[in-house]
């Protein structure tokens, strides 16, 4: 008979069993590259290339793979995904611009809101309502950036220019100039839109139209209404300060 200690050997020798379904999801999770580090996973990598820990040993294939039901052809489970289409060199550009001329535009509301809460000027209901739109256009901002990391890209952020002027006179002339930079804003997100419908890129536009054109239309008409309000209750005082003056 066989001894009892070759048999003992035999016992503890590893054998090579089929790459299941669960084996190869494992592999797909930790990542195929950190494994072949492992002794592990140069056997798993053994196994994948036909080779078992023993000599000759070789995986089913054809019929013989497609006829054991619960197991997994490794080279299927692990074929490469396909490439992933990168954003345009010009797309990239523009949210980069896009991001700045954001920021510019929140550091502008927050100039205007802090001169118009001094108290020489004590304007409170305006200067919280420019405070708001900063906060508005710094989160705009912030969402181009996440979507750039998302979409595999880095930010680069361009410079920031501080605002052009820094004495804003009244509640009026703020409003005024917020209308003109909300105008002026509101040219970058469509060149960004007319770019991503040449490249073919619907996310992009899905995006841009979702969190930038709609509230961009809206603030612009919000400003609008606001100076119209602010003109007529400065003609309204001209024409108190006539009457008084008549008397």
């Amino acid at each position: 008979g066989v001894p009892w200690s070759d048999r003992l050997a035999h016992s503890l020798r590893p054998r090579q069993s089929p790459v299941t379904y669960p084996t190869a999801l494992y592999l797909l999770s930790v990542g195929w590259g950190s494994l072949r580090q492992s002794r592990r996973g140069f056997l798993l990598q053994q196994c994948s290339d036909g080779r078992g820990a023993g000599a000759g040993a070789r995986l089913p294939s054809g019929a013989a793979a497609r006829s054991r039901p619960g197991h997994l052809h490794l080279h299927a489970a692990l074929s490469p995904l396909p490439p992933r289409q990168d954003a345009a060199p010009a797309q990239v550009r523009q949210k980069h611009r896009r991001a700045s001329v954001e920021l510019y535009a929140s550091c502008v509301s927050l100039s205007v809101s802090y001169r118009l809460d001094r108290d020489d000027v004590a304007l409170k209901n305006l200067a919280e309502y420019f405070l708001h739109q900063s906060h508005e256009e710094r989160e705009h901002a912030e969402k181009l950036m996440k979507l750039q990391n998302q979409r595999g890209g880095r930010t680069f952020l361009q410079d920031i220019k501080k605002p052009d002027r820094d004495d804003w006179e009244n509640g009026l002339n703020s409003m005024e100039c917020a209308l003109h930079l909300e105008k002026s804003v509101n040219q970058s997100p469509l060149e960004l839109h007319k770019l991503a419908t040449d490249k073919n890129d619907p996310h992009l536009c899905d995006f841009i139209e979702t969190h930038y054109l709609n509230e961009q239309v809206k603030s612009i008409k919000e400003l609008g209404d606001h100076v119209t309000s602010l003109r007529k209750m400065r003609e309204i005082g001209r024409l108190l300060r006539s009457l008084m003056e008549m008397k």
